[in-house]
Order: structure tokens, then sequence, then C-alpha cells
């Protein structure tokens, strides 16, 4: 089961940042996240939200997969798999786009409206589904950042462990 964690910062391109190094952290197996969402909270109080997860592009890739093997085999009953194959690739691609429009993966897009609506103007933050994580090594490489600890599904003592490592840096 993953853990949420969300953390603000006082800087707009600080939670930026903090997702690039949780991915080099995921190249080298130390990491393993499952959604992650950074928020920005402009100077108007809008609030910004930055999918990792591209769901519409990924839908389109693999609905135009399956449209054109689909339109090929139907193609092949007509005896022009060609044309079977580009028709069933733009129906396959354009329904997989809708379905990845309307697809909420992971962290629910109210609850990290919600919470990052209560976070600074001119700052940032991030919402993390982590599936897992070596502790001892994902802390020492984090620890430089400066965050507030906002919500977690952390047990307790893991959590003071997290807002101590968040919250010494200098």
């Amino acid at each position: 089961m993953s853990d949420l964690v969300c953390l603000a910062f006082k800087e707009l391109d600080t939670a930026d940042h903090f997702l690039n190094e949780l991915r080099n952290l995921e190249k080298e197996h130390i990491l393993e996240l499952e959604d992650a969402c950074v928020v920005i909270r402009d100077a108007d109080g809008k609030v910004h939200l930055k999918q990792s997860v591209n769901l519409v592009a990924i839908g389109a890739s693999r609905g135009a997969s399956t449209g054109m093997l689909m339109g090929t085999l139907v193609g092949l009953l007509f005896m022009n798999p060609l044309a079977g194959l580009l028709a069933g690739g733009l129906v396959g691609a354009g329904s997989g786009a809708l379905q990845g429009k309307l697809a909420d993966y992971g962290i629910d897009d109210g609850f990290i409206k919600s919470l990052g609506s209560t976070i600074e103007a001119n700052s940032s933050a991030i919402f993390l589904l982590v599936r897992k994580a070596v502790e001892g090594k994902v802390m020492p490489r984090l620890s430089h950042y400066e965050a507030k600890v906002l919500k977690t599904s952390l047990t307790d003592e893991q959590e003071e462990k997290l807002t101590a490592a968040l919250s010494n840096a200098a």
C-alpha cells in the first residue's frame, strides 16, 4: 500500500526541484512513486496543478495501438487491412485520449486543490504517493530542503522523522 505525503515549500520552484530529486532517487531504485503532483499558488492566490502523469497522452497511445490492431483485423475481413489499420488507429487514439481525460489516477484532484489552497501565495507544494522507499538513503538526500508537512498517511514515528529531516535545512 502506498503512503501519502504532502509537503509545502516557501518558494515557487522548490517543489519542482524536489520532484526532480525524487526522480533521480527512482532511477537509483531507492524510491518508487505511484503518483506525484506539484501545486503552485500564484500571487493572486490561484492554485495551479502540474500532474506528473499525462493521462491523455497515455490513453491516446494505448488506444491507437489497440485500434490499429483491431482495425487491421477488421480490414482483413474486407480485404483492405491498410485502411482498417489507419481508421482503427484514428478511432482508437481519439477514444483513448477521451478516456485519459476523464480518468482520475492516483491522488484525488479535489483533495489536491483543497489542500493546495491552504498554502501561502507565491509558494509551492508537492503531493506524493510513495509505493516504497529506503528511508535511510532517501532522508539524507532530501534533508537540504526546508518543507512543512501538510498531511501524511505515515505512522507517527515516520512522520516525526520526516518533519525533523525537512525542518533542519538551513
